[in-house]
């Protein structure tokens, strides 16, 4: 399974809205720089610090299969937990995932209250249709489709490892889970943070 392509999903929601944040706070930004005078200072700082985190709360995160582990990119950082070593797997408005003592979440993937509503699994997720499909169905079946090809992998993963659900064996590999921060955007967070603070004061 480590051979297999990397799967990264589409985001099921926050694409729309961070893109026209991210455009309307990077246009103000840009109309600053232009003309010094008709902006004030701490408004470029706060429209660039609006900028990052549209980009790093709605655009940022993604859930992808990378050989056996499941990575979830989120706003600040990047968790890649082993595939074997999820014991729970939940898609309600977040992604939910327990490793160990360990709960992860990733808001890449979710579903509406008025999806949740709706019974679960369609037949467009079982027959693993994807956003691209000409005949695209509702979100909450897409994400029923990646939450069926992520369990998938899941017994896989420790089917190829001899692990069984619950054991020592699948508790102790949750040691393995690695989180990295995002260090662009936590760098870009501070920087613009201690900018906006100075153009208030000064």
């Amino acid at each position: 399974m480590g051979e297999e392509r990397p799967e990264r999903f589409a985001p099921t929601s926050g694409r729309v809205m961070g893109l026209l944040g991210l455009t309307l706070s990077l246009g103000v930004v840009g109309i600053g720089l232009v003309d010094r005078d008709g902006i004030a200072d701490w408004v470029i700082a706060a429209c660039a610090l609006i900028a990052l985190l549209f980009w790093a709360a709605m655009l940022r995160p993604r859930v992808s299969l990378v050989g056996d582990d499941l990575v979830l990119r989120n706003m600040l950082e990047t968790v890649t937990i082993p595939l074997a070593a999820v014991e729970e797997l939940a898609v309600r408005q977040l992604l939910a995932v327990r490793a160990g003592d360990r709960r992860y979440v990733s808001p890449a993937l979710g579903k509406s209250r008025r999806a949740l509503r709706r019974p679960a699994g369609g037949a467009a997720a079982r027959a693993g249709r994807t956003p691209t499909s000409p005949d695209r169905v509702h979100d909450v079946d897409y994400a029923d489709f990646v939450e069926n090809r992520i369990r998938q992998r899941m017994e896989d993963a420790r089917a190829a490892r001899g692990i069984r659900p619950s054991s020592q064996e699948q508790v102790a590999l949750a040691s393995e889970v690695r989180r990295s921060p995002a260090w662009p955007e936590v760098v870009g967070v501070l920087v613009l943070s201690a900018a906006l603070v100075v153009t208030l004061v000064f």
